[in-house]
């Protein structure tokens, strides 16, 4: 159903709405860390984007298996937590940074 989280990419949505992942070896190319965090933040705006769809399918009754929704909402919210995570941790070392003397 869905792929095991590696690394600091936030788990795709595998076979609710098809994303796939890519490891950090295919991300980290020519850009580094900035097509990482582009590509994370673009996989959890699909992510998200997704949940809403399943909600609203919910909503409205032309979901035929609401654990779909409920996966896929439990998804969202974990790749969010794991993305404000991330954010918090490099805004941490970047302070622990500037803190440093010269």
């Amino acid at each position: 159903m869905t792929a095991p989280i590696s690394g600091i990419i936030p788990v795709g949505l595998g076979a609710v709405g098809g994303v796939t992942e890519a490891g950090p070896q295919a991300a980290a190319g020519a850009d580094g860390f900035a097509s990482v965090l582009a590509s994370t933040f673009d996989k959890l705006q699909s992510t998200q984007n997704a949940a809403d769809s399943l909600g609203a399918q919910a909503a409205t009754g032309d979901l035929k298996d609401v654990h779909d929704y409920i996966i896929a909402r439990t998804e969202a919210s974990l790749a969010t937590e794991m993305v404000v995570t991330f954010k918090n941790k490099a805004v941490e070392a970047f302070n622990e940074i500037m803190r440093m003397p010269v």
